[in-house]
């Protein structure tokens, strides 16, 4: 049987996806989780970045292009070729977030992301995803504040599928 976030997108998951890549980007980085607990960064911090490093929705299938679209080194995408929002590639782009662009780091100037779309296409439920977040997040860890992971890294699974980005389960000690 598979696992019921493979199959579709729903507006839940979006959050769902959040808070389970956020737990365990702080849990995998406790030096990211210092920063917070310490006051160099905040909650906020850690919802931008991990929307930037672990987007909740991996991939968008598919748009099509309405007209002829010139990309830098004459591409030229032809009106009603398709098109792969490709989110969670974005938010790593060494061009734009530097060499370092793979690592998670809540103290980052700019964390700009793709993570709930853009233009008309921006998510309508992101300002509910960011709140549930701010709420979850510090809730979690007061109330836990040696929460951590209860197997190793690579027993981890992904949520298989292509739209989604997350795990099939995040199991943690609370103690």
């Amino acid at each position: 049987m598979r696992h019921p976030r493979a199959d579709a997108h729903r507006g839940h998951e979006t959050t769902v996806n959040l808070l389970d890549n956020a737990v365990h980007a702080l849990l995998t980085n406790p030096e990211q989780l210092a920063h917070v607990r310490e006051g160099r960064a905040s909650w906020e911090d850690v919802i931008e970045e991990t929307l930037r490093h672990s987007a909740p929705v991996a991939n968008l299938p598919l748009r099509y292009a309405v007209e002829d679209i010139e990309l830098e080194g004459g591409v030229v995408l032809r009106k009603g070729d398709a098109i792969l929002a490709a989110y969670a590639a974005a938010g790593r782009d060494p061009e734009i977030h530097g060499e370092d662009a793979a690592a998670f780091d809540v103290t980052r100037q700019l964390k700009s992301h793709l993570a709930f779309g853009h233009g008309v296409h921006l998510c309508v439920g992101a300002p509910l995803a960011r709140l549930e977040a701010a709420i979850a997040l510090p809730a979690l860890f007061d109330r836990f504040p040696r929460l951590s992971l209860a197997s190793g890294q690579d027993a981890l699974e992904p949520v298989e599928s292509f739209i989604s980005n997350g795990h099939r389960a995040l199991p943690v000690r609370l103690s």
